[in-house]
């Protein structure tokens, strides 16, 4: 990288109630003029499983752009959270009531509330059943019995996700993947805990083609199984789930839908504050 200069940067816990148990996310608040190649070189050796770029827009209150160690991706949730937090911890002020970003997918609605900030859902480019063939595959990857699969689908907001559904909680933290079958799939699976549990589902998120094995909270998956578990009456319109046990977190999601939006959130929290030469 040649001619580095100082710029503004925050490391934020993005879906944490307890320090260091969420996802973190690399946010560079001066993104202009950084080069494509090196925003890449950057978040290969961030080795997180996003980083971010704030830069200038003309539609919006900023503009992102989210890499992970593969490469760039046009949305991401927990990215999306993270970044909103740092900026408005930064100063930034929005143009109206919520704020509002611009990234690959489109614009992107944040709100701020007392438990924290959350994303309005993006519409999905991708929905419906999975092929039998693709399912097939997801099955031996994941190295279950295809009974155990209740349901599936596309939840496709932006990064590729597919979905499936099994019958508990402790089936999907018991799914122990066959990593080299795993290779070229973005894949979530989501069950439910026994009714009185403090969370409702435990998600988790595989994501190889990003350069990520399991992502500990997922922003993006989260919003495209809560539109599909809502909308097929399989999740009420407001609960809590959990990600990240398999990967020593405690990611805590909270989703809940007003009309036909369905809204993210979870606590967001700066642990690293400074610059970067870059």
């Amino acid at each position: 990288m040649a001619g580095l200069r100082r710029r503004r940067f925050a490391q934020v816990d993005v879906f944490a109630e307890e320090a260091y148990l969420g996802n973190p996310v690399a946010v560079v608040l001066d993104g202009d003029g950084i080069t494509e190649r090196d925003m890449a070189q950057f978040a290969r050796w961030t080795n997180l499983s996003e980083t971010t770029y704030v830069l200038p827009s003309a539609v919006a209150d900023y503009r992102l752009r989210i890499f992970t160690p593969g490469g760039e991706i046009p949305f991401a949730g927990h990215p999306t959270l993270g970044s909103a937090h740092a900026w408005l911890e930064a100063g930034g002020i929005p143009h109206s009531d919520v704020l509002v970003q611009e990234c690959d997918l489109g614009l992107v609605t944040v709100r701020r509330a007392v438990t924290g900030l959350s994303f309005a859902a993006p519409p999905l480019r991708r929905d419906g059943p999975l092929a039998s063939d693709h399912l097939a595959r997801i099955v031996r990857a994941l190295r279950i019995a295809p009974e155990q699969v209740v349901a599936h689908g596309w939840v496709d907001n932006g990064p590729g996700w597919a979905a499936v559904r099994l019958a508990s909680a402790d089936e999907v933290l018991a799914v122990d993947p066959d990593e080299q079958q795993m290779y070229d799939l973005m894949l979530g699976v989501v069950g439910a805990y026994p009714a009185g549990s403090p969370l409702q589902f435990e998600v988790r998120a595989f994501a190889a083609p990003a350069g990520v094995r399991e992502d500990p909270v997922t922003g993006s998956l989260n919003a495209g199984i809560a539109q599909w578990l809502i909308s097929t009456g399989a999740a009420p319109g407001s609960y809590r789930a959990g990600q990240g046990a398999r990967v020593g977190r405690r990611g805590v999601l909270t989703v809940s839908a007003d009309g036909d939006v369905v809204w993210v959130g979870g606590r967001s929290t700066t642990y690293v504050r400074g610059v970067v030469d870059l």
